[in-house]
C-alpha cells in the first residue's frame, strides 16, 4: 500500500494532529498490518462499517475503488450490500449499490458483451 498523504493534504494546517493520525497511524499502521489480515478483507470489512452507517460519501467511494483494487468483485459486494440491507436498512443498500455500480461499471459492461 502506497504512503497516505489523504489527511495531510485535505486538514493538515486545519487539524494537524487528525491528518497525522488518518495517515500514519489508520493507514500507515493499521492498514499495514497484512499478515494479521489481509487488503482485501480489511477493505470489506471498510465498506461495511460504511455502508452500515449510512456513510454513503465520497470516503465511501474510495473505499469501493480500494476494494475492487485489494480484489472484491461487483458480484461479491453485491452480495454483501444485499445481505446488509436485511440488517442495515434497505435505503443505505440502495445508495450503496448506485456507487457500486459506478465503480464496478467495467464487469458490467464484459457481462453484456
Amino acid at each position: 500500500m502506497e504512503k497516505q498523504t489523504a489527511g495531510r493534504d485535505a486538514l493538515g494546517k486545519f487539524a494537524p494532529k487528525f491528518a497525522q493520525l488518518n495517515d500514519d497511524v489508520l493507514f500507515g499502521e493499521v492498514w499495514s498490518r497484512e499478515d494479521k489480515l489481509s487488503l482485501r478483507d480489511r477493505s470489506l470489512i471498510t465498506v461495511t462499517a460504511l455502508m452500515t452507517s449510512g456513510m454513503i460519501d465520497s470516503s465511501f467511494k474510495y473505499h469501493l475503488e480500494t476494494a475492487k483494487e485489494n480484489g472484491i468483485t461487483g458480484t461479491e459486494i453485491a452480495e454483501v450490500f444485499t445481505q446488509l440491507a436485511f440488517y442495515s436498512g434497505w435505503p443505505k443498500a440502495w445508495a450503496a449499490f448506485r456507487m457500486a455500480k459506478e465503480v464496478w461499471a467495467d464487469e458490467e459492461a464484459e457481462d453484456k458483451e
